[in-house]
């Protein structure tokens, strides 16, 4: 997930499992096990469990692959929640210095990459808080780190504004379950949530009126209030935005059961909208694909992609899985079918960080397919079978997402569907508020290619030695951009012995650039 590095000596190891290591093999050594290992041969186990929740520095870990505390040795670095022992620590030794965690660190990430968080922990960046371990641990030793930190150049975070386009249109709909499930809401349930406190009088007003329009909306007689594209790039003048788009109408697909629920199928086309998507590419938004069986089929998703880009013109298309469809095989399948990335990894019930990361990663079935997290989705805030949460109640929890931006860098996804600022939904005001939001925190708004693009080119950092000199060490971008997007910075973290004052400098580069660890004062802010 980070791209780290340390100088080009035995500065740190790391170790997984019951790994064999001389006392004095590094500056730093860190063993992270879920069981006795070699290294704890003066210390005594505790307990062991098979999933808990770790304190660290006021935040929590959450461990599902098993973890082991340690007797007699206080509060050390990590504590269990339950029993308040140690789960990990620091041990001084022949001017060497050992970190010892209790749980296997590649077990946890294979987990949270693959099966992900349960929805209890969804609001713990579990995966970002590893790192931030990891991190603390190399630069507390005094180890100079250099790192290429999840953050584009000149912004604090990355964040992608996404829409799945589900109901274009409520004159594609009579007498069917969608327009019923309409009128109910807009007449029964706006009046219970005026009466509940949960929505103002306008908003009863607005639907009713609404309700009263929908014959003429039939009859081409009134504009058709669903038809919210124009809106949203109102909303978003001046930012990029992704629509997935549904390629074939009245097809629900397959689930993992066979035959899909037939209201899973939607009542348009992308072919229908197709002048639409032009505009959006035209306007620099991005069309992807809001799939129906690519994720268990490479063919039909092939098939999906393929219309995609027929009508829009450009080739390289990303997919989101209508309904969040997704299994262990998807990636694998996807990347056959030959898109670029997929964004379904997220939740339909909750809001937060499935994966437990707010960066973009490669899923481990896949070989060059990235995964752009799901992060915030408005049925899941809103809905009653879902959160049903009031606006500052949404407002508190998606701010919290935010935060974790600005702390751990990364993107925050969010989607917001075509039709939640129209009535009956009329999510508008939340949403205004939350690009205003985002705006103010100074992110680099990116559609979801030009984000993926970007991790893409990060990933492809590499470390080398830089001519006969061991103390530099050479940052290069071995792949470049197939998007336009942001520079990468370069951070180097200063051990307190170097400069007391200052935690990290950060030096901007695009190709490569080179790093003299020990002259932290000549290295430029």
């Amino acid at each position: 997930m980070g791209v780290l590095s340390q100088r080009p000596s035995d500065d740190v190891l790391l170790c997984a499992g019951d790994a064999p290591f001389p006392p004095t093999a590094a500056k730093l050594v860190i063993v992270y096990a879920s069981s006795k290992t070699l290294a704890d041969t003066e210390v005594e186990i505790d307990s062991q469990r098979r999933s808990t929740l770790l304190s660290y520095k006021g935040g929590r870990i959450p461990v599902y692959e098993g973890s082991i505390t340690f007797r007699h040795k206080g509060c050390g670095i990590l504590t269990d929640e339950i029993s308040h022992e140690s789960a990990g620590y620091l041990q001084q030794s022949h001017g060497s210095t050992l970190a010892r965690i209790g749980y296997d660190l590649f077990r946890e990430v294979h987990t949270l990459l693959t099966v992900g968080q349960p929805t209890a922990n969804a609001s713990i960046p579990t995966l970002d808080m590893h790192i931030a371990l990891l991190r603390d641990l190399i630069i507390g030793s005094g180890v100079p780190l250099v790192e290429v930190p999840p953050i584009p150049d000149g912004s604090s975070f990355i964040a992608c504004l996404t829409h799945d386009v589900d109901h274009p249109a409520i004159r594609h709909h009579k007498w069917d379950h969608t327009m019923f499930g309409f009128l109910y809401r807009a007449v029964i349930g706006s009046l219970i949530a005026v009466v509940r406190r949960r929505a103002p009088v306008r908003h009863l007003l607005t639907n009713w009126a609404a309700a009263l329009k929908l014959p003429l909306v039939h009859l081409g007689l009134a504009k058709d209030f669903w038809y919210q594209f124009d809106r949203y790039l109102e909303i978003e003048k001046g930012l990029r935005s992704t629509f997935f788009v549904i390629p074939f109408k009245n097809c629900p697909g397959q689930s993992a059961a066979g035959q899909a629920p037939q209201i899973r199928a939607s009542s348009y086309a992308a072919r229908d909208i197709a002048d639409h998507l032009r505009r959006f590419v035209s306007a620099g938004c991005e069309v992807g694909l809001h799939g129906i069986n690519a994720w268990l089929d490479s063919s039909k998703g092939r098939e999906e992609l393929d219309e995609i880009a027929r009508i829009t013109g450009v080739q390289s298309v990303g997919v989101r899985m209508h309904w969040l469809y997704f299994d262990d095989h998807s990636p694998l399948a996807l990347e056959k079918a030959g898109f670029s990335y997929d964004s379904t990894m997220g939740y339909n019930a909750t809001v937060g960080y499935r994966a437990g990361t707010s960066q973009a990663f490669k899923p481990l079935q896949a070989t060059r397919l990235l995964e752009l997290p799901l992060h915030v989705m408005d049925t899941a805030l809103f809905f009653p079978s879902h959160l049903n949460l009031s606006a500052i109640e949404a407002g508190k929890l998606v701010r919290a997402v935010i935060e974790n931006a600005h702390r751990f860098g990364g993107v925050v996804t969010v989607n917001w569907h075509d039709r939640s600022i129209a009535p009956e939904r009329l999510w508008d005001r939340f949403y205004v508020d939350l690009v205003y939001e985002l705006r103010s925190r100074g992110p680099w708004f990116a559609t979801a290619r030009q984000a993926v693009s970007w991790f893409r080119q990060r990933r492809a950092v590499v470390f080398e030695r830089a001519g006969q000199d061991p103390e530099v060490i050479r940052a290069r971008v071995c792949l470049a951009p197939q998007e336009e997007v942001p520079g990468l910075r370069l951070r180097l973290h200063n051990p307190l012995e170097y400069h007391p004052s200052r935690r990290y400098v950060d030096t901007p580069f695009t190709d490569s650039i080179d790093v003299p660890l020990p002259a932290w004062s000549s290295v430029a802010s």
